[in-house]
């Protein structure tokens, strides 16, 4: 007689091989780019772009051009409307992912412009914005790393 180990025919929940950070801050943001002189945002967002590929794309479709393409290459070139297009789409992206896993956060291309655009008027504007970004990125990743 063979025994069945009970553990081994429970379902197994499908969670990713790679867990995405959880951990990014308003204050680690601004206090490290200043640190690194400007090194560490980059990374941040690049880390975000690539992030918001793997959790998003097998259900959206979309596809999330690499932070450093934008920075390095086409901001200058565009004098940084590409930038700005990249912070619209990506924020929108991650407001439809926000909905789409029930996650109850409010953040959209429309914090985008109200607060790092029109916020510049008010100088903590963009704050607010890094700092709301970052908690949607979080929610997302903590969702993902999960559920998967």
């Amino acid at each position: 007689m063979t025994e069945q180990n009970p553990v081994a025919a429970a379902p197994v929940q499908e969670r990713p091989a790679l867990l995405h950070r959880t951990n990014r801050g308003l204050a680690k943001y601004f206090f490290l780019g200043i640190l690194t002189l400007g090194i560490y945002p980059i990374v941040v967002e690049s880390h975000i772009s690539e992030e918001l590929n793997t959790v998003a794309s097998k259900y959206d479709g979309k596809h999330t051009m690499h932070y450093c393409l934008i920075f390095f290459l086409l901001s200058w070139l565009t004098l940084n409307i590409a930038t700005i297009v990249w912070y619209h789409r990506t924020s929108a992206r991650m407001g439809d992912e926000l909905r789409r896993r029930g996650i109850d956060y409010s953040f959209g291309a429309s914090d985008f412009w109200l607060w790092e655009i029109l916020g510049c008027l008010i100088l903590v504007g963009p704050f607010i914005y890094v700092h709301k970004r970052m908690k949607a990125m979080n929610l997302i990743n903590a969702d993902y790393n999960q559920k998967g």
